[in-house]
């Protein structure tokens, strides 16, 4: 099938691309960019006034598939991706069973294939399941596909046994993705120790909980050489010792949460809104203004979700007692648009690398560019559409979002995964 996307404003980074044009696609690839295009036969899309860029991935979510289906499935969530306008998640292995193994990956992937609205890149357990005891089947899971690893929710908790999962990886160039806690200083912790811990008086869950282990682990990527993408960072002193460890020469990586970056500790109010309580917490103001300094000097190499469903009555608890996490698919994209770069803070070429080119890298996937030969994995957004966040709009079978009622500018229009759509004009096509 030929398609022929006419008039949108054309950014990609990669290839210095900024610009009003047309693309043409035939079987799933782009076969021509350029102007006043035409084709014998197909389907024209007019998307003057909308922006056009390589498809969004967002590397880091929990479809929850297999085990909590009630929170999220594959189905739903990758139908939250394509209403949020991702062409590809990368699926934590934090399931039940635990993705440890390659039977894990190959359910993953056929679901996925059978029943998903856009790519889902599958990483796998570092441990067997996730108790940072014995490593997981690493080999085989890297021969069905898998390229990254980690234990996300959990923080490996001995050095010796990080050591070899990082020396395991780095035999195959895959990246381990460390989800960064020291669980003796974290204990029951569920907000930011300090101000905000004392004025809600609930247990505290200091900085020093995720900087030593973003430390740690940069010792060992010195020692193993193995890449590393630390995820969700959120303290300024943890981004400074990543921005060390890059201009040290070392392969690091990292990652920021929209929650982190624009809602922070002070946001957590005498409600004690469960929505707002996550895994790493929300910080001080300071941090969230280190973070954004970080994504504009190119420290943060890639803007995620975390997209962590829950059901209701899972979050609708004492806040002490209801589950970590928030959801983010649907409303990343518009919040980047409207604080980051509507405000001039970031251009939308910024804006591309961190939601779409960069995650391809690190994951170590195919790149998507705007010119001919790629695949044709594309995101369309109208960077004008004002909308109100409201759960009704939610994709995802879960609510537990910290931005409703959030006015925000800019919304996913058409999402296109191998030249075909599976968003268009703000609906999921089935």
């Amino acid at each position: 099938m030929a398609l022929m996307l006419k008039g949108a404003r054309c950014i990609d980074p990669q290839v210095g691309l900024d610009e009003v044009c047309d693309i043409l696609i035939r079987d799933g690839k782009i076969v021509e960019v350029g102007h006043d295009l035409s084709m014998e036969k197909g389907v024209t899309r007019d998307l003057a006034g909308k922006v056009l860029m390589p498809g969004l991935v967002d590397m880091h979510v929990h479809l929850r598939e297999p085990g909590y289906e009630q929170k999220e499935d594959i189905a739903s969530g990758t139908r939250a991706a394509a209403h949020g306008g991702f062409t590809a998640v990368c699926a934590m292995p934090n399931t039940d069973p635990v993705i440890d193994n390659a039977v894990g990956v190959e359910y993953v992937k056929a679901r996925a294939n059978e029943v998903g609205k856009c790519r889902v890149i599958v990483s796998g357990a570092c441990t067997k399941g996730l108790k940072g005891e014995i490593l997981s089947e690493m080999g085989d899971m890297h021969a069905h596909g898998v390229r990254a690893f980690t234990d996300d929710g959990h923080g490996v908790q001995d050095a010796g046994m990080m050591r070899r999962v990082m020396d395991y990886a780095s035999q195959f160039d895959c990246v381990v993705m460390p989800h960064c806690q020291d669980d003796s200083l974290v204990g029951d912790g569920q907000v930011n120790e300090g101000v905000a811990s004392t004025r809600l008086g609930m247990l505290g869950w200091p900085a020093e909980g995720e900087e030593l282990e973003i430390a740690r682990d940069i010792a060992l990527c010195r020692l193993t050489g193995c890449p590393l993408h630390i995820q969700h960072v959120t303290t300024a002193r943890g981004l400074e010792m990543i921005r060390q460890a890059k201009a040290e020469g070392l392969p690091v990586t990292c990652e920021v949460t929209p929650h982190h970056l624009f809602l922070t500790e002070d946001d957590i109010t005498d409600v004690y809104p469960t929505s707002l309580k996550v895994n790493p917490p929300l910080r001080t103001s300071d941090d969230a203004v280190a973070l954004v300094e970080g994504i504009v000097d190119g420290t943060v190499d890639a803007i995620v979700t975390d997209h962590a469903p829950h059901t209701d009555w899972e979050k609708d608890r004492e806040f002490e007692l209801a589950p970590f996490g928030m959801i983010g698919l649907e409303t990343s994209l518009a919040l980047v648009l409207t604080k980051l770069v509507a405000t001039g803070i970031i251009s939308y070429a910024k804006m591309a690398e961190v939601m779409a080119v960069n995650p391809r890298r690190i994951l170590r996937q195919e790149p998507v560019r705007l010119e001919a030969g790629s695949t044709a994995d594309l995101t369309v957004f109208d960077p004008d559409a004002a909308w109100t966040v409201e759960r009704s709009d939610f994709y995802s079978k879960a609510g537990n979002s910290g931005f409703l009622g959030a006015e925000l500018t800019g919304k996913a229009v058409d999402v296109y995964v191998g030249g075909y759509a599976t968003l268009e004009d703000g609906a999921i096509v089935e």
